[in-house]
């Protein structure tokens, strides 16, 4: 997944689609493959199972 744009938590979704958490903002692994669907304009959540500020990548 080299080179794909990644949204942090409180950015707005670009377009609508799935998304899914590719790591934590305070660099911590996490284990969470939850995806969530957002329309363009909604604001990206904190991670689902962390509740920590988060990199988002759109999953489909």
């Amino acid at each position: 997944m080299a080179n794909q744009k990644q949204y942090k938590t409180g950015e707005k979704a670009p377009e609508t689609g799935k998304y899914k958490v590719d790591k934590l903002l305070n660099g911590n692994d996490h284990n969470d493959n939850t995806e969530i669907d957002l329309n363009e304009g909604d604001q990206f959540p904190p991670s689902p199972s962390e509740n920590e500020a988060a990199y988002w990548v759109k999953s489909s």
